[in-house]
C-alpha cells in the first residue's frame, strides 16, 4: 500500500477526485467504530433465543434441572439491535411500490415528495441528491438527460458542472434558456460511479419519469444522451443512429414528439460532433416554433 506521504499534491488531489468520482462522500468517520463488535452484536441478536442462555464456563453441559432453572436473560443483558443499511425490496414490489406512489401524486410537487420518501431503489442510497424536475413546468418544451453527474449529484440540479455551462449555451442558441424549459433526467438518482444503471433499477424508475411528462403535459420533447433516446424510443441503436429524427412516444395516452441528441458531455469529449447536435438544435428549434411554443 502506497502512503499518502509518497505522494505529491497533484497526486493527492487526482486520487481525491477519483473517489468523488466513484461516489465516496467521506473517508473516515466522526467517531471510532468497533466493527469486530458490531458484527458480532449483529449475529446475537439474529440467533434464537434459546441458543442465547447463559451456559457453563467448563464447557460441561448443564444438567436437566440446571438447564430448568437457569434464569433467562434479561432486556438489559440481550445485545442491542444495529442499525444497518435498509432492506433491500424485491425488484417486483419496488417496482410496485413506485407505480403506485407515481400514479398517487396529483401535481410535480407532491411527485418531488414522493420520490424523495420513495426507498426501493438501491441507487438512492448512494446518491448524495435526488434529481427533480426544474424549470418552467407550463412552458410545453421538455429536456431529458439520461442520468445525474457528479456535478448534478453535489448541485442537486439536472446539468450541472461544465456539460451545463455547454448545455446554457445551446438552449441560448436557438432562443431558450433554463428558466424557459422543464428540465429533467430519466433516472432521479446517480448511479456510484457514473456506471449504466441496471435493468432493475430502470424499471424502477421509470413510472417516476412517465409521471413527470403525464403531469407536464409537454408538447415537444428533446432528448439528450444515448441512453435517453434508447429508454423512449426502445431501440438499440447508438446516438448516432437515433439523433436527429422526430418519433412519437406514448405517455399516458398522450402522443408527444420527441427528438433525440448528443449529450452535452458527449461533446465536450468530442468537440468535432457539435456540427451535428447544432443541426438537431435547429429541428427542435423549427418545431416549437410550428407549435407556437417558441417567438420567432
Amino acid at each position: 500500500m502506497i502512503s499518502a506521504n509518497d505522494l505529491s499534491p497533484a497526486e493527492l488531489a487526482a486520487l481525491l477526485h477519483f473517489h468523488a468520482d466513484a461516489g465516496v462522500e467521506w473517508l473516515l468517520e466522526e467517531e471510532a467504530v468497533d466493527r469486530f463488535a458490531e458484527f458480532e452484536a449483529m449475529k446475537a441478536a439474529r440467533r434464537p433465543a434459546s441458543a442465547q442462555q447463559e451456559r457453563p464456563a467448563t464447557g460441561e453441559r448443564p444438567s436437566v434441572g440446571e438447564r430448568q432453572t437457569s434464569p433467562r436473560p434479561t432486556a438489559a443483558a440481550r445485545p442491542a439491535p444495529v442499525s444497518g443499511p435498509q432492506p433491500a425490496i424485491p425488484d417486483g414490489e419496488a417496482v410496485q411500490q413506485a407505480r403506485f406512489v407515481a400514479e398517487a401524486a396529483r401535481s410535480l410537487g407532491e411527485l418531488k415528495t414522493a420520490i424523495e420518501a420513495f426507498n426501493g431503489c438501491n441507487l438512492k442510497h448512494s446518491a448524495r441528491s435526488t434529481i427533480f424536475a426544474s424549470g418552467d413546468a407550463e412552458s410545453g418544451i421538455m429536456v431529458i438527460g439520461s442520468a445525474p453527474s457528479a456535478e448534478d449529484d453535489r448541485e442537486g440540479l439536472p446539468f450541472s458542472g461544465k456539460s451545463g455551462q455547454l448545455f446554457d449555451k445551446m438552449l441560448a442558441a436557438i432562443g431558450l434558456n433554463r428558466s424557459s424549459v422543464l428540465l429533467t433526467q430519466v433516472i432521479p438518482w446517480r448511479p456510484p460511479g457514473n456506471r449504466a444503471a441496471s435493468a432493475a433499477e430502470i424499471d424502477i424508475c421509470r413510472p417516476f419519469i412517465e409521471r413527470q411528462i403525464a403531469l407536464a403535459e409537454p408538447q415537444a420533447i428533446l432528448l439528450l444522451g444515448n441512453f435517453a433516446a434508447r429508454f423512449f424510443f426502445g431501440e438499440n441503436d447508438t446516438i448516432h443512429g437515433l439523433r436527429g429524427r422526430w418519433k412519437d412516444i406514448v405517455i399516458a395516452d398522450r402522443t408527444i414528439p420527441a427528438i433525440a441528441s448528443l449529450h452535452p458531455q458527449d461533446l465536450l469529449t468530442a468537440p468535432v460532433n457539435k456540427r451535428l447536435a447544432w443541426n438537431d438544435l435547429l429541428a427542435f428549434q423549427a418545431k416549437l416554433k410550428s407549435l407556437s411554443l417558441l417567438r420567432n
